[in-house]
């Protein structure tokens, strides 16, 4: 029991900090547009921009400004509409199904589709990866397993039904789970990206590929940006 408390909290703080870095983002990005630039400075240097391993709130900044998730996080922390146009949830709320926005694409050109969250889940839990927030994966079906070694990446309880719909299963009900889904973590990857970049990969922003309102330009891993 103790054990549980302890990462509950440990969870909720984490919850507390990243939404009130995203919702900040979120209420400066603006909507995506081809002629608008944001100048944007941080007080420390960047960990990654890589969403399995960022692990700051100034890179939590970046993802937020340059990436989309099913979900965004606005004021408040108020959770709007993303990449999910729509959800169903069961009735034991232990399977939801997101329906995707049809349209949205990558900076390369690609269409971000159901694939590219399964892809990026399954990353981030996998035990190779390092990624420091894979505990917030907890309650997703074999979670916990995975991380612990006792189960292959492949198991976790995602799928993709066709491009545009994601079936999750969760293994107990997580009442902030809605909530989460805004956090960078749990964002999409395009597979032929983080496969071309390798071990580049989120490391400068060159070496990375965007779905958010912008681009990110100009950061060499080692400059403030």
């Amino acid at each position: 029991m103790a054990m549980t408390a302890k990462k509950t909290v440990s969870i909720a703080a984490t919850l507390i900090a990243i939404s009130l870095s995203l919702a900040a983002c979120s209420s400066k990005s603006g909507s995506k547009n081809d002629q608008q630039v944001l100048n944007w400075s941080e007080a420390t240097e960047l960990s990654s921009i890589d969403p399995s391993k960022a692990t700051d709130s100034e890179s939590f900044d970046m993802l937020g400004n340059s990436m989309e998730g099913l979900y965004r996080l606005g004021k408040n922390s108020k959770v709007e509409p993303g990449i999910a146009r729509s959800t169903k949830i069961s009735k034991n709320k232990l399977h939801y199904t997101f329906t995707l926005r049809k349209g949205a694409k990558w900076s390369n050109g690609d269409e971000v589709t159901a694939k590219d969250f399964v892809y990026s889940w399954k990353r981030t839990i996998d035990p190779k990866t390092g990624s420091s927030y894979s505990y917030l994966f907890d309650g997703v079906a074999n979670a916990n397993d995975i991380i612990n070694g006792k189960k292959s990446p492949t198991t976790l309880g995602i799928k993709a039904d066709g491009k545009y719909k994601l079936s999750v299963t969760l293994d107990k009900q997580v009442p902030y789970f809605k909530l989460l889904m805004g956090f960078p973590v749990f964002f999409p990857q395009n597979e032929k990206a983080v496969k071309k970049y390798g071990s580049n990969y989120g490391t400068e922003s060159k070496y990375m590929v965007y779905n958010g309102p912008f681009v990110m330009k100009n950061w060499t891993g080692s400059n403030l940006s």
